[in-house]
């Protein structure tokens, strides 16, 4: 009976290690550390030979711990005791990813922790995740690039991930920073072929390239899930072509590119493209069979407005579109359903981002029409001082007048509608009722009050703001839902008014 205690103790002991192992993850990595730092406190006041807490817990349940945290972190921790100091070789993840002001403070610890865990460690521990933020200084590049290198080829490494910083920053940067930046990475990747052979994610900023730099990164970056540009381009008007095998994301903000053309990406599943400067032709989508969520935002929008039809007519498989008017001028042209249709068939969530105020937006509802499976349409309304006086010289706003090619048109899978910055006013009420008409099936509609931007406060205090009409008493809630909800026969959905003060 002993035995059978003794062993049922050791059982529940190990349920109770693994219960904490689940609990863990849940915990926010900022709490970890705190936790870290009392221990380490404790640990010092401790006793000359007497064990400190850490030190007392399973080599799994630490391991868990200093990898809810980061890298360097974990390292400061295990420097309490002798049987902690192992621990770093173990770790299945290395994430250092300091901010700007740390990493340049830190200068050049990233490359002699990375070769110092990476060369040390057994071979047979797989790392399953390596993340790396790091300057463009060449000799450290290749004191990085030679070490993770050299642990593509001897252990097992799942993924990797290079996040290189510029010493300045993008507002600070010329054309001959960006030139010179550019011809630096790419002799890094010339001198590290292996460690760009197996890297599985690649962040780039302020860099111009030449041409078919880019296609020769690509074509080294074998591994490649994901690929973020910031700031990057091969020159004014220069034109992108894209083709990977492997990546399944890609993140293009800002840059001088005329047109980025995705020829051949056969996984690619994410796209997000921000701040285009000429919409001639932005954006061409090839083969890309498995789009399913795409994000666009266009800021320098000066008179010509893109046709959904066509932009998508290669990706009929979008589900999630995010579209962004930051310019205050809508840049997409509504279209009939009847031409849009076909490539909205797989549309379930719609986001439409920064509609300025005083435009209508009913011409909105031509994607409700022409998307037979939308779930969910959140629209945000929002005029920002900040923008609108920095791009009054760009073009004169848009607003867009738009009829339902069928007045009648009911849509059965809409269930919830959202809107930020709703107003008592027609606009506001007559599209929510239009929208509760069609949608025969909705069940939720969440009306928020206008969000605030610190910015605009910040560099325009005296600026006017917009009076707001969101209601604000019980007897102003119950009116407005009987306007909005009168004249439907079968839908009767929730209606919220949340404030956001």
């Amino acid at each position: 009976m002993k035995f059978n205690r003794g062993r049922r103790r050791s059982r529940d002991s190990k349920e109770a290690a693994r219960y904490g192992e689940e609990r863990l993850s849940e915990v926010p990595s900022d709490v970890v550390v705190k936790v870290l730092e009392t221990v380490k406190i404790q640990s010092k006041k401790a006793a000359g030979n007497e064990e400190d807490r850490l030190s007392e817990l399973p080599n799994d349940l630490l391991l868990n711990i200093l990898e809810k945290v980061g890298t360097l972190d974990a390292i400061r921790t295990c420097i309490l005791s002798k049987r902690l100091q192992k621990l770093p070789t173990m770790l299945s993840q290395i994430v250092i990813d300091l901010s700007p002001r740390d990493l340049f403070e830190m200068d050049g610890v990233v490359a002699e922790v990375t070769d110092k865990i990476l060369s040390t460690r057994s071979p047979q521990i797989t790392v399953h995740k390596l993340k790396l933020k790091f300057f463009l200084v060449p000799s450290r590049c290749l004191s990085i690039g030679k070490s993770v290198g050299l642990a593509m080829v001897t252990q097992k490494l799942d993924a990797a991930e290079f996040e290189i910083m510029t010493q300045k920053d993008f507002s600070h940067c010329t054309d001959a920073h960006r030139l010179l930046y550019a011809k630096k990475f790419n002799d890094f990747v010339r001198d590290c072929p292996d460690a760009f052979a197996g890297l599985t994610r690649l962040h780039l900023r302020n860099m111009r390239f030449g041409k078919s730099d880019i296609s020769n990164i690509l074509s080294h970056c074998k591994r490649l899930e994901f690929l973020s540009f910031f700031e990057c381009d091969e020159g004014v008007r220069s034109v992108l072509h894209v083709e990977h095998a492997q990546l399944v994301e890609l993140v293009i903000i800002f840059g001088k590119f005329e047109t980025v053309e995705l020829a051949c990406l056969p996984k690619l599943q994410r796209m997000i493209y921000r701040d285009w400067q000429y919409d001639d032709n932005p954006l061409v989508l090839g083969f890309v069979p498995q789009l399913s969520k795409l994000s666009l935002a266009c800021p320098y929008f000066s008179g010509k407005t893109l046709n959904l039809s066509k932009l998508l007519a290669n990706a009929p498989t979008v589900s999630d579109l995010y579209l962004e008017f930051r310019s205050e001028k809508i840049w997409i042209q509504p279209e009939c359903s009847k031409v849009l249709a076909p490539v909205l068939a797989k549309l379930r969530f719609v986001n439409l981002d920064h509609l300025p105020e005083e435009c209508d937006i009913s011409w909105t509802l031509f994607l409700l029409e022409a998307a037979p499976y939308l779930e969910e349409l959140c629209i945000t309304v929002w005029d920002h001082k900040c923008r609108i006086e920095s791009q009054k010289s760009v073009s004169k706003k848009t607003d867009v007048k738009w009829e339902p090619s069928d007045p009648h048109f009911k849509q059965k899978n809409l269930a919830r509608l959202t809107i930020y910055g709703f107003q008592s006013d027609d606009n506001f009420i007559g599209y929510v009722r239009r929208v509760i008409q069609a949608a025969a099936n909705i069940r939720e509609v969440s009306l928020h009050a206008r969000k605030v931007c610190p910015l605009c406060f910040e560099k325009f205090p005296q600026a006017a703001v917009r009076p707001s009409s969101y209601p604000r008493t019980s007897e102003e809630f119950g009116l407005l839902r009987e306007k909005m909800t009168a004249a439907s026969a079968t839908a009767s959905p929730i209606i919220h008014f949340r404030s956001l003060g």
